[in-house]
């Protein structure tokens, strides 16, 4: 996912917003999350979620839901996204 932080002026501020949703994800949805890119960048960051599971529709149904809670959450902008399954 790649976000927009628009509130932020400075790394500290994109960090806090960053975490924040970081472990809201991780809290919820039971998922691996990780600050992938533009970590030095106080404007944008890239997300990347990981599920893993044994039925399709069910992870991609929760790549979804995490996608759609990310995109609600102030302080951040969902910019685009991606779901890749393997």
């Amino acid at each position: 996912m790649d976000l927009r932080v628009p509130g932020a002026r400075s790394l500290k501020d994109k960090r806090r917003v960053v975490k924040s949703l970081k472990e809201r994800l991780h809290n919820r949805y039971n998922c691996s999350i990780a600050e992938t890119e533009f970590k030095e960048q106080w404007g944008r960051a890239r997300l990347v979620a990981c599920v893993v599971g044994d039925d399709s529709r069910h992870v991609n149904t929760q790549l979804n839901e995490i996608v759609r809670f990310a995109s609600a959450k102030q302080g951040a902008e969902l910019l685009d996204y991606h779901i890749e399954m393997l």
